[in-house]
């Protein structure tokens, strides 16, 4: 079975329907997922707008180039701490 990516807005279009009164297993069968992801959704894109769901992508994203960041940082500088141990 072929494996569909959502967007956030598809996924907020999903979310306000559920929000509106549509039932999730109608709304499950009528977009293809299951209702456990309907409500992996729910708890992570609950009450957010479309601008909202963009912004915390990118902070995500930004996050985890600081993080890459900081541990090479910090493997450099474990790598000098060796180093000038070995040496003297």
């Amino acid at each position: 079975m072929k494996r569909k990516r959502f967007t956030e807005e598809q996924i907020i279009g999903v979310l306000k329907e559920h929000e509106l009164g549509a039932k999730a297993a109608d709304l499950c069968r009528k977009h293809g997922i299951s209702e456990a992801t309907l409500y992996n959704w729910k708890s992570k894109y609950g009450g957010m707008d479309v601008s909202e769901a963009k912004r915390l992508k990118q902070l995500t994203d930004e996050n985890g180039k600081l993080k890459k960041l900081l541990a090479d940082a910090m493997l450099d500088n474990a790598a000098l701490k060796d180093l000038l141990s070995k040496k003297w």
